[in-house]
């Protein structure tokens, strides 16, 4: 049977493909819209503090929007460049990240926020060349892996330039500090070695190595290993008032926010308790006023992003497309990966790390970053279902 000519075989008519994966469409729409109510109240108090006073209770909000609406104009124009063009030109932007990876450590450009230098100051809002980089290590990564395929079983000409590559870009980061970026940019890195089919013992070789690494910095950097032992003992009086602060206050807000919550708007914890409410905690927000069922849904539909995305990918492999299925699951691996940690974070089940919650927390370029790499996996599933109806790419 042809496949443009899927038959349903209840009814004996022809199955209606649609263009596009709507689900994953709604499903993006819908943690987009539900991270804008919830920055906004989670910032609504923010102007009471003094370091804050200068700011309208909307400002958070406006910005947030705006960046929404520069995402997906920015998803509307990517969703239309085919995947063809990204695999010839993924190399170029993987050099592009990595020179606005070191701009952004020149003392007269990069923005100190906190202590670290991560930012890069565009007038309507801050660029954060972490977020390129991951896109471009998905692309890059994805290249690399089809451009490599007939050598994978040989560990130093198929890993070692690769390793390289991930090692520059670990470097970079970690001299902002971003480890946080950085052990997501690992992940997807060896995430798409390994489902482009390198050898399970380089990948175990990989991993031991990347694992020895994180070992090294918490073990030789003092602050890192404070935050262990503060992720291990929040309650120690030593560290609920010091490195355990955010963590302590974030557990206090689940445990406020019991089965349904106290209410939209009604969270106390983001009254210049929880320091970051709107960004890296704001998970902890939605459990204090959604309670267990918000939390629950918000999981949910990132584990059915995830695999949604997953499914993409494979199925572009299926239909020989290497490059578009391994940089759509190395997007998976990202939103997934990402998600998961700041999760873990918020729940106390990870340390604490400076990281966001995809396409919810707030931040210009992070959200702008994640739409656009939703929008070429939009793209993929596009391509994937013309080859299908028996047309082209």
């Amino acid at each position: 049977m042809p496949v443009r000519d899927w038959i349903n075989v209840s009814s004996g008519q022809p199955t209606r493909l649609l263009g596009f994966d709507q689900p994953l469409v709604w499903v993006v729409v819908a943690l987009v819209a539900l991270g804008l109510v919830m920055v906004y109240s989670a910032s609504v108090a923010l102007p009471d503090n003094p370091k804050f006073m200068r700011y309208t209770p909307t400002y958070f909000l406006t910005r947030h929007a705006m960046s929404i609406v520069i995402a997906a104009v920015a998803a509307l124009v990517v969703v239309q460049i085919p995947l063809a063009v990204w695999e010839k030109w993924s190399p170029w932007l993987f050099v592009a990240s990595l020179l606005l990876l070191v701009i952004v450590l020149i003392p007269m450009i990069g923005k100190v926020v906190y202590g670290a230098r991560r930012w890069i100051p565009l007038g309507i809002m801050n660029f954060q060349p972490s977020e390129l980089a991951k896109l471009s290590m998905a692309m890059y990564a994805a290249g690399y892996m089809v451009r490599k395929m007939e050598v994978k079983e040989n560990f130093f000409r198929a890993v070692m330039p690769m390793a390289v590559s991930v090692a520059v870009v670990g470097l970079l980061l970690l001299a902002e500090p971003d480890m946080g970026a950085f052990l997501v940019i690992a992940a997807i890195a060896m995430g798409i070695l390994f489902l482009g089919g390198v050898n399970g013992r380089m990948f175990l070789l990989i991993t031991a190595v990347l694992v020895g690494a994180f070992v090294l910095m918490i073990t030789f950097s003092e602050w890192r290993r404070e935050r262990i032992f503060a992720y291990l003992n929040p309650w120690d009086e030593k560290y609920t008032l010091g490195k355990a602060y955010q963590l302590s206050h974030s557990l206090i807000a689940f445990g406020r926010g019991e089965i349904f919550g106290q209410g939209l708007g009604s969270s106390v914890e983001k009254l210049h308790y929880l320091p970051e409410a709107h960004t890296d905690f704001l998970l902890a927000v939605i459990g204090e006023e959604l309670g267990f069922v918000g939390v629950a849904c918000v999981i949910f539909a990132f584990f059915w992003l995830a695999r949604r995305v997953f499914h993409i990918g494979r199925q572009a492999i299926a239909l020989d497309r290497v490059f578009a299925g391994l940089f759509a699951q190395g997007v998976g691996i990202w939103m997934g990966g990402q998600a998961f940690i700041n999760m873990g974070v918020n729940l106390g089940v990870l340390p604490t790390k400076g990281l966001t919650l995809p396409l919810m927390s707030y931040g210009g370029s992070a959200i702008v970053m994640n739409m656009v790499a939703l929008a070429i996996v939009l793209r993929v599933d596009i391509e994937n279902r013309q080859l299908m109806r028996g047309g082209r790419a």
